[in-house]
Order: C-alpha cells, then structure tokens, then sequence
C-alpha cells in the first residue's frame, strides 16, 4: 500500500491546529483558576481568586467598593429589611438578600454560588469555617477611618483594580482636607452619632464617622476609647443632657423611636433648636468609598448650614457610581 504525503501532511496540520484552538480555550479557564494571597483583619492568609465575578458582600462595604469600581455584587446582606440603602442607589435589591448583616443567612449565601466573600469582621468571626465551606472569605474591622483606606486599598486590588482604589483614598482625603479648611475655626458643635433606644448608644472618636465630623471642627460628647474597649458606649438622657450636645445624629432604624418618649428629650438643646437628623446607613456603614464621601457632605452641612450645602443622597451616589452599574 502507497504511503499518502499529502494525506500525512494535512493530517499533522490539523492536528497543530486542534492543539492551537485547545491551547487557546484553556487559557482564560488558567487565568480564572489565578489566586491571590491577601490578609485580613483576623491576621489569616487567605487565597482568594484572581478578579472575582461573584462577590458576596456581608455588609454593605463590598457593595460600595465594588459599585464605585463598576463592580456588581451578587449577594448582599442589608440593614434593614426590604430598605435598599439610598447611598448605594438602591442597587442592592437586585442583589440576593442574604439576611441582616448581624445574621447571614448561609444557605441563602451559598445559593448564590459566590467566588468571593467580603465580610465585618466582629458578626462573622465565629462562622469562619462555615463561611470558608462556601467560598474563600475575607474579614475586614470595618470600625476607623485609617483602616477605612487599608480596607479600599486591599479590596481594590483583589477586585482588579488597585490604582483606583489609591486614587479613590487619595481624592477623599483632598476633600477632608479641603472641608476642614473652609469650616468655621472658632465654631465647634458638640454632637452625638448614636444608635436610638431606651438608652442610646453613641460611637467614639475612633469610629470612622465620627472621625470626620471632628475632622471638620465638631466636638464629640462621646470621647475617645478606652483600651481595649468597644468603638462606643450606652449613653443615658441624663448623661446627654448633663453633655448638652447641640447636634444630635441618630441612625434611623424604624419609627420606633423611644428616646423620644423620654420627658429629658424634650430638654436637650439639640432637640430645642431642631438639630436631631436622623440619618442614613452611610453613617453607620462609613468605611466605603461612596458611604464616607457622602457622609462627609452631610455632616459638614448639618454642622456649618450656612457654609455648606445640603445634600441630596442619590444625587450624588450617582456621580459616584459608574453609569454601567446604575442600571
């Protein structure tokens, strides 16, 4: 039997070929199959994967560090049930709901398959190898205003995306700065950031929030920390009343509102001159990009109204937010 060169021939061409096409399709599944190493708030070393697609965020701060990288998210926990965060465009309900922040549902989060999941540190330390079952799990403290800028530097990067994550913190501490400079130097409001109830509870100096407001001249009737104690304290009618804030920013729950009720209420000075602003998740979730720029507006317009404007929330979450994740 003859020998076929021609045949031979075209048959090691389309061989070369084949292994070409294999080669080819199996390079993004490589490039997929990438990790990273990164460490978290719990000094753990984790491997997370390269540019993740399916971020699960237990908090809002995932969501508002992916969002302001034109990120979307595919899991969210939210703070009040069936409230999307008006900071966040209310982007979050298209997001899978995967309960409160303080108590994630795990079988919701793992229905949702995610690749990446970014957590508060202090409601999911105790669930860790739950958590880690279902998909590689970041924990960050989520509580100062420093780690706010380690925490958008770290989660940027992870997301494909560092050098915006530098120019982000870079273009929020320009606008601190620049607040602070136009605020009024012999003006300093005493104020309370508190959670309401039948004895509110009010952040430190250290908390992010707080942070700011004295960052542009405010006087926090709640001090600084204790060591080793928590980022704020119970803090009675009587105590602020004897403190005699002149600003009062409560974060707004519900209308559940019993502080109200209290005869002392009526009695601080805050309340007499209709200074109490209830105020949104962005205060109490502050640690974001998107969340910490609008609270600084806010603030620096609740405390010096007549220098700065006021705010209109979803006004400027959309210049914040890219338009291809708006919709």
């Amino acid at each position: 039997m003859s020998f076929d060169f021609a045949r031979s021939r075209r048959r090691i061409v389309l061989s070369g070929l084949l292994e070409a096409c294999a080669t080819l399709v199996a390079l993004p599944a490589l490039a997929n199959d990438a990790t990273v190493k990164v460490t978290d708030d719990r000094g753990v070393e984790v491997q997370v994967p390269a540019q993740p697609k399916r971020i699960a965020s237990i908090s809002y701060f995932a969501d508002d560090v992916a969002l302001a990288l034109g990120i979307k998210p595919v899991a969210s926990t939210y703070m009040v049930d069936g409230r999307p965060p008006e900071f966040l465009l209310g982007l979050t309900k298209d997001m899978v709901q995967i309960g409160q922040r303080a108590k994630p549902n795990l079988e919701l989060l793992s229905e949702a398959k995610p690749d990446l999941i970014v957590a508060i540190r202090r409601y999911t330390v105790g669930n860790a190898p739950q958590l880690e079952k279902i998909a590689p799990y970041l924990a960050w403290n989520m509580e100062l205003l420093d780690g706010s800028d380690k925490e958008i530097e770290a989660l940027s990067k992870v997301l494909g995306k560092p050098e915006r994550g530098i120019k982000l913190n870079k273009e929020f501490r320009a606008h601190l700065a620049e607040i602070a400079a136009k605020a009024p130097k012999d003006v300093h409001p005493r104020y309370a950031i508190m959670w309401g109830g039948e004895v509110p509870f009010a952040f430190h100096d250290e908390n992010t929030s707080a942070s700011i407001v004295n960052a542009i001249g405010g006087e926090n009737i709640a001090g600084a920390m204790t060591p080793g104690g928590e980022f704020g304290i119970d803090l009675s009618l009587e105590t602020m009343l004897e403190k005699d804030p002149e600003v009062l920013f409560i974060y707004d729950y519900g209308p559940d509102r019993p502080h109200e009720n209290n005869p002392i209420w009526s009695q601080l000075t805050a309340v007499k001159n209709n200074r109490v602003f209830y105020v949104g998740d962005q205060w109490v979730e502050t640690n974001g990009p998107i969340a910490r720029e609008i609270m600084l507006r806010e603030a620096a317009h609740y405390l010096y109204p007549d220098v700065f404007p006021k705010v209109d929330v979803r006004s400027e979450a959309a210049k914040l937010i890219p338009a291809e994740v708006q919709n």
